[in-house]
């Protein structure tokens, strides 16, 4: 298999087809930031998803004791004579 490299002055490459590492360093830098912008989008959905979870978690907890409170309950009557 045989990848040529097709070189246009609009990318920074210089035309006769060679690869130098200028080329490789600025096309790591613009993968680079492409990332770094997805990283920051993932954090905030991250964080929100984090503490929705966080939420639902001590509402299951409450409604489950709430629950188990009403059915292990002792009831005692009190009788005067």
């Amino acid at each position: 298999m045989s990848v040529t490299h097709t070189a246009s002055s609009t990318n920074g490459a210089p035309s006769n087809g060679r690869i130098t590492r200028k080329d490789i360093e600025t096309k790591l830098r613009q993968i680079r930031g492409d990332v770094d912008t997805a990283e920051e989008a993932a954090k905030g959905a991250g964080t929100v998803a984090a503490g929705v979870g966080v939420l639902l978690l001590l509402l299951l907890v409450y409604l489950f004791g709430k629950r188990r409170g009403k059915r292990a309950s002792t009831v005692v009557e009190v009788r005067r004579f």
